[in-house]
């Protein structure tokens, strides 16, 4: 161990999440990586410290921001160095020291200066550094992984990666890359037992919606539907129709065999537009598609999500192969371009794009901003510490004048601004804080020169409001603009400030927030949980602290489900655990916590508002909330929730296992063969008197077989194929623990391990691991979604079938999850688990024609589901 290093020593008593984080230390470490997630205000900065001081070798500390950056310096020297006297460290990467504290965009400029990139990795030997530590690592899915995959795939270093929250919202490809960087989590602390000791807030998530304005509703229904005419335009589209008859797939399926295993979703698609025009499909493209003869298949309906499959195909992915028909695809991408659904080589009818952008940034979201501070305002009084985060200043609208303000058409710091400082009452204690506009009211100036000189400054008053002054600096002074702003919102003196969120969103500690308005709409869940972590932290001035957490919505008039900000939203809620909204509370994460109703329609939009802004005002309730949760659960537990989706007629339901109709069909069809029963006997006396005893018997079968035949016939069927739900999924989930365990990825011992799977509220089925570590947990997660989920590509598909099954054509497709499909001997041990659990089986190979085949039949019995989300991923605190 390095002798600077060894004199560091924390000064005070780890916390009990900490201690037992740090207790498993030495394991962690024995494959060079150690993966921590932790939110805002866990000490990951202090663990971090505490990690490379255990480790003792030189480091190389990055982090996102200069901000970040020097906190790391500070909290070394506060927490760790006798009388803040630790001088070996450096802010130089260049000229490197026992420890180096710099940014991730210092170290790809240095990358980049080297010529020879050999020079580069010489230089780390050369210094020896050893240890790399990578705060906030989600940042590492940009440019930046480059320089430290380089450095890693060439030098042996220790990984410590901390996070609050990992990319999981990324492409695939770029979660690869992170996890090859960064190493599987090692641990994980929770939010649950920041609160429970104290350490973070109470808090909730609140959503806000907003209706569109009427010209932006105007464009949203002329934007469907001008699609929905182009849609019915195209299925009696005479030229189109024949160019997919004459299509290489349709025309000639045998000779393109491999092309299409390759692409069955677009081969699919073909089918199922043709089939919608009217068109027979013949029996032996079917067959190619792995189903028997005389075997009827309901084909789905074409909906836009196929139509974007064909025409993206079309005219994107198989464009080459259709040259000869290059002037009508021109013309037919001509014609989407004008519908606005085809850019940057993307055909998207669901208008994720143009649309979200217009609901994203819709001024309708002012309005709501106004009410939710007037809320707080009035429940918080003087003790309102509200930050608006946002994307952009907008600098047009700093002088509007207030006749001009409902002409103002977008969302951004000086709009909020605007409506704050003319609708909200007492707006002396609002102030606007960005990186190049700052604006105080002129009431504060006595406050603000306490702090620092007020001749350091200039001060001028805005063109249609002289209360409110912009301030900027003259020249350097001793404490800039963001301390000072950050000083006064800290003491009080500003109540409501207005930033943007690249300033304020990451690495700015004012723990004073209790109310936070998220009108920010760029970047993933990561950035968004960053900044909720902001109003979340503990506040020693206010111990009584509780957070606000504001989500903005604007909600789609054409869509059931409240659209696509409200899907975002969803999505985002993921990466968000918190205490539900239910009667009896618990602590989860995902959007459904809130208790919102399934449709979300814009007449509803006033009444759930004023729901939620009641809610917001509870806070002592809240607090009650976490206590009686916390007081339920031990640690987060990962689980996986099968969503029911919703019975449909059986003709229609070609999915493989997802509904649980069977005990309900069973019990419909016992009564009314008891009813049968007693009405055949009271009618049967006289047939028993008059034919003799056998006759009835012959005649009671014959009535029973006409009546009932059909039905038992359904009803072992739909056994067959569907099962108890909960049953099967118990299962599949006790299969895959066993293949776990066989292939040595478990850590625990198996005994004490339990596979739970139960059907829980509105007939969803949740499934999870009792007794296993996080690592334990995600893997079987991971594994269990894969088996539920749509078929996509898996090495290797489980058929359960026999000549009983084949007959009532009710044979179950399951991909082999991937972690067990990557080796041959490794799919057979999880085929030897699933006969145990599951029966009879029959194990096919996916990447072979005949695998193929059939890999491409199990992709459409899961057609219906295709677009659905069938299963997720839920964390509960039990």
């Amino acid at each position: 161990m390095l002798e600077s290093l060894s004199v560091l020593k924390f000064k005070f008593p780890w916390r009990s999440y900490q201690h037992t984080l740090l207790k498993h230390f030495d394991s962690h470490i024995s494959d060079h990586h150690f993966h921590v997630i932790a939110p805002p205000g866990s000490g990951k900065t202090i663990l971090g410290i505490e990690i490379l001081r255990r480790l003792g070798k030189k480091t190389l500390v990055l982090a996102p921001t200069l901000t970040i950056r020097n906190q790391w310096e500070s909290r070394l020297q506060e927490f760790f160095a006798k009388n803040s006297s630790f001088k070996n460290f450096s802010f130089d990467i260049k000229s490197p020291s026992d420890v180096t504290f710099s940014t991730y965009q210092s170290l790809h400029a240095f990358y980049k200066s080297f010529e020879d990139k050999e020079d580069y990795f010489k230089f780390f030997e050369k210094h020896q550094i050893e240890t790399v530590v990578l705060d906030e690592a989600h940042h590492l899915k940009s440019a930046w992984w480059t320089c430290l995959m380089a450095l890693k795939n060439r030098n042996s270093f220790f990984t410590v990666a901390l996070t609050a929250t990992p990319p999981y919202d990324s492409s695939r490809t770029e979660l690869t890359k992170y996890f090859t960087l960064c190493g599987e989590v090692d641990d994980e602390i929770a939010v649950p037992d920041l609160v429970k000791e104290n350490d973070l807030s109470p808090h909730q998530d609140f959503v806000y919606f907003s209706k569109p304005n009427d010209l932006e509703i105007n464009f949203i229904v002329d934007y469907r539907r001008k699609i929905a005419q182009f849609q019915d335009d195209l299925l009696q589209d005479e030229t189109f129709i024949v160019f997919l008859q004459n299509h290489r797939f349709y025309k000639n399926p045998k000779t393109h065999l491999d092309a299409i295993y390759k692409s069955t979703s677009y081969f699919s698609s073909v089918l199922i537009f043709l089939n919608a025009c009217g068109i027979a499909i013949e029996q032996e493209k079917l067959e190619i598609l792995g189903f028997y003869k005389d075997e009827s298949i309901e084909f789905p309906e074409l909906n836009l999500e196929w139509l974007e499959i064909l025409l993206q195909n079309l005219l994107v992915t198989d464009r080459e192969q259709l040259i000869e028909d290059e002037h009508y695809l021109s013309t037919l991408e001509k014609r989407l371009r004008k519908l606005n659904v085809f850019e940057r080589n993307q055909v998207n009818f669901v208008g994720e794009q143009l649309l979200y952008k217009s609901l994203a940034y819709s001024p309708s979201k002012l309005k709501s901003i106004v009410d939710i501070v007037s809320a707080e305002s009035a429940s918080l009084g003087t003790n309102l510490s509200c930050v608006i985060l946002t994307d952009y200043i907008r600098k047009e609208f700093l002088n509007t004048p207030f006749s001009d303000i409902e002409t103002i058409n977008k969302i951004g710091v000086l709009p909020i601004f605007q409506y704050v400082k003319n609708y909200c009452t007492h707006n002396e204690d609002l102030a606007v804080l960005t990186g190049s506009v700052v604006i105080i009211h002129k009431s504060i100036l006595n406050a603000f020169a306490e702090i620092e000189p007020l001749h350091n400054f200039s001060f001028v008053a805005l063109d249609h409001d002289e209360a409110f002054l912009e301030v900027s600096p003259k020249s350097k002074v001793e404490k800039s603009i963001v301390e000072i702003l950050t000083q006064l919102f800290e003491n009080g003196t500003i109540k409501v400030l207005i930033g943007t969120k690249s300033l304020l969103g990451e690495g700015w500690d004012a723990p004073s927030i209790n109310s936070l308005i998220l009108a920010s709409f760029v970047g993933s869940f990561v950035s968004s949980n960053q900044m909720r972590g902001r109003a979340i932290r503990k506040d020693a001035d206010k111990p009584n602290k509780t957070g606000n957490v504001w989500h903005l919505a604007c909600v789609d008039p054409t869509a059931t489900d409240g659209g696509r900000e409200v899907d975002i939203l969803k999505r985002r809620f993921e990466a968000f655990v918190g205490v539900t909204n239910t009667t009896i509370p618990f602590i989860s994460n995902g959007f459904d916590r809130l208790n919102f109703p399934e449709t979300i329609l814009v007449d509803d939009i006033s009444e759930l508002n004023n729901q939620t802004l009641e809610k917001a005002s509870q806070r002592p309730l809240i607090t009650k909330k976490w206590q009686v949760s916390i007081g339920s659960g031990t640690k987060l537990t990962k689980q996986v929730k099968l969503l029911h989706l919703g019975e449909k007629p059986f003709e229609t339901q070609k999915q493989v296992y997802f509904f649980d109709v069977v005990r309900f069909f069973v019990a419909e069809l016992s009564l009314t063969i008891i009813w049968f029963y007693f009405e055949f006997i009271l009618e049967g006396v006289q047939l028993i008197i008059s034919r003799g005893f056998s006759y009835f018997i012959y005649a009671f079968l014959g009535a029973f077989i006409f009546r009932f035949g059909y039905k038992l016939y359904k009803a072992v069927s739909l056994y067959l194929r569907y099962g108890y739900l909960h049953k099967r999924i118990r299962k599949i989930g006790l299969t895959i623990l066993d293949t776990l365990n066989a292939l040595k990825f478990l850590n625990t011992n198996i005994q004490n391990i339990e596979v739970v799977a139960q059907r829980v509220n509105k007939g969803d089925v949740v499934c999870s691991l009792v007794g296993a570590n996080n690592y334990e947990n995600a893997l079987f997660s991971k594994a269990l979604i894969e088996v539920l989920d749509a078929i996509d590509s898996p090495r290797y598909l489980i058929i359960k079938t026999n000549l009983f099954r084949k007959r009532l054509k009710t044979e179950n497709f399951y991909p082999v999850p991937e972690i067990f499909g990557n080796k041959k001997e490794n799919a057979l041990v999880f085929k030897k688990y699933w006969t145990k659990y599951l029966g009879r089986n029959k194990l096919v190979f996916t990447r072979q024609v005949e695998g193929r085949r059939l890999l491409l039949k199990a992709r459409l019995f899961h057609v219906y589901n295709a677009f659905k989300e069938v299963s997720k991923e839920v964390t509960v605190w039990k």
